[in-house]
């Protein structure tokens, strides 16, 4: 990934908190025709230091698992907030006309290489890791044990755990440090005011000064 000095994210806080709020990981590993892209919610442990690990199941029927190099490296893409910014938006727009639009946007890289996983008792607990996550923001948060216990023991022969230990991570925050104080605080105000998907959240980087988790 292209890492200007001033986009680099150096907070592990950062990264993994933007893991925790968008798990839906690109998983892209080599196969034995060519690259392959999966798109799986991995939940993120912290141990082992210092990044972590990564942890979550694909289908049986899914070839990911058994079409692997386990001495390759994989990679695992996170995506955050990410908007279209407007060159009308730019206070110095007004004063120079040199503006042009570019994109915001925030996004994790993990890599590692992919373990696979066939345990009932492993899997069990990666699926109740992953639900409890998700649910907890839930008045009734529902938990695996809602559910009948051969009901979901019967579903769990259908999929395989994965696994991947991080030994690198790379973060890029990409959201106007490049510009002047004043165009920063009218793209904040503009994205605050339209609507957009994301808009409120890059607004929010923008304004807590970019390097968010430091």
């Amino acid at each position: 990934m292209y890492q200007p000095t001033q986009f680099v994210q150096p907070s592990l806080e950062a990264m993994h908190g933007l893991i925790r709020q968008q798990p839906l990981a690109t998983l892209v590993t080599l196969a034995n025709d060519g690259l392959n892209a999966n798109h799986i919610p991995l939940h993120l442990s912290d141990a082992p230091l210092p990044f972590g690990t990564l942890r979550g199941h694909v289908a049986r029927a899914n070839p990911l698992w058994h079409d692997l190099d386990p001495e390759l490296e994989v990679l695992a893409i996170f995506h955050g907030p990410n908007t279209y910014i407007s060159p009308s938006w730019y206070a110095t727009k007004q004063e120079t006309g040199k503006v042009v639009p570019t994109w915001n946007y925030t996004v994790v890289h993990a890599y590692g290489q992919l373990r696979v996983v066939d345990d009932a008792s492993w899997l069990r607990s990666q699926l109740e890791a992953l639900t409890n996550q998700h649910e907890a923001a839930f008045p009734e948060p529902w938990a695996v044990a809602d559910a009948p216990h051969e009901f979901t023991e019967k579903l769990m022969e259908a999929i395989i755990g994965i696994e991947l230990v991080i030994t690198r991570l790379s973060g890029k925050w990409k959201v106007s440090q490049n510009q002047p104080p004043c165009n920063q605080a009218s793209v904040a105000e503009r994205l605050s005011a339209s609507g957009q998907l994301d808009a409120a959240g890059m607004a929010a980087l923008i304004k807590a000064g970019v390097k968010n988790g430091d």
